[in-house]
């Protein structure tokens, strides 16, 4: 399915991204020769192919949650610009409804 320059142009526009002649030539080509592979692709039965999330099966890594303490608060602490009661101030960041 070949892709015209114009159409390469419209799209490079729409992307903000400017490319000169010779790299809107190979990006038509290249762009061309991907939408060959899918309409190639759109031939195959896949009635009885299960659908996958994942190209590779492994299992999900879990970990049991564990609570650590942090020996070195007045070191992390020294990093703030603000703080107050052994706490990180940070700027109000959700307005009240009104």
């Amino acid at each position: 399915m070949p892709i015209s320059l114009e159409e390469i142009l419209k799209i490079a526009h729409l992307c903000r991204l400017e490319f000169d002649e010779e790299e809107a030539k190979k990006f038509s080509e290249e762009l061309s020769k991907i939408l060959d592979y899918f309409e190639t692709l759109q031939t195959l039965d896949t009635q009885d192919v299960p659908p996958t999330f994942h190209a590779v099966k492994l299992p999900t890594p879990y970990r049991e949650d564990e609570v650590k303490t942090f020996d070195n608060i007045e070191g992390l602490l020294a990093n703030s610009p603000k703080v107050k009661d052994n706490m990180i101030v940070v700027p109000k960041v959700v307005k009240a409804p009104s």
